[in-house]
C-alpha cells in the first residue's frame, strides 16, 4: 500500500480522525524515513513559567511518528502506540517547535522510531523520545 503526502495524511485524518487536526500543524513530506512536522506555539500549550508544556511535547512526539506511519505505510487507521519514553532536555522557549520523527525499525506488528524535538530556529533539541507502534495485522488474501 502506497504512502500518503502531507494532503494525503490530511485527508485521511479529516475522514477518519478529525481530532487529530485540531492543532495548526505543519506536515513535511517523508525523507529518508522522516517525517518533520511544526506547532506554531500559542498560550494554549504553554505551561506556568512560560514554557511549552511537556503534554504538549508528548503529543508532538507521538502525532509525529503516527504521520511518518502514515507517510511511510499509508492510511493505517488502527496502528496504535505500544510505548512512548520521552527525556526533557531543555526548558523549551514559546515559539514554533518541530518534531523529527525516525524510523527505527519496521517489523509486521510493530514500528520502533525516534522523535527529536526541537524550537524551530535551534537545532539543539529540547526533547527526545523513543515510540513504538503496534501495526494492524494485514487482512487475509482472498481465497481463489
Amino acid at each position: 500500500m502506497p504512502g500518503l503526502d502531507p494532503d494525503g495524511i490530511r485527508r485521511f485524518l479529516a475522514e477518519r480522525f478529525p481530532q487529530a487536526l485540531e492543532w495548526p500543524l505543519e506536515i513535511g513530506p517523508l525523507v529518508d524515513d522522516s517525517v518533520t512536522i511544526g506547532l506554531a506555539v500559542d498560550d494554549s500549550h504553554l505551561r506556568p513559567g512560560g514554557t511549552i508544556s511537556g503534554p504538549v511535547l508528548m503529543t508532538l512526539a507521538d502525532t509525529a511518528m503516527y504521520f511518518l506511519l502514515l507517510a511511510k505505510l499509508g492510511p493505517i487507521a488502527l496502528a496504535v502506540t505500544t510505548s512512548l519514553h520521552i527525556d526533557f532536555l531543555r526548558r523549551p522557549e514559546p515559539r514554533p517547535i518541530t518534531a523529527k520523527a525516525e524510523l527505527l525499525k519496521l517489523g509486521r506488528t510493530l514500528a520502533v522510531g525516534r522523535v527529536t524535538l526541537a524550537l524551530a530556529d535551534d537545532p539543539r533539541p529540547v526533547a527526545h523520545a523513543s515510540v513504538t507502534y503496534a501495526l494492524p495485522p494485514e487482512p487475509p488474501s482472498p481465497s481463489r
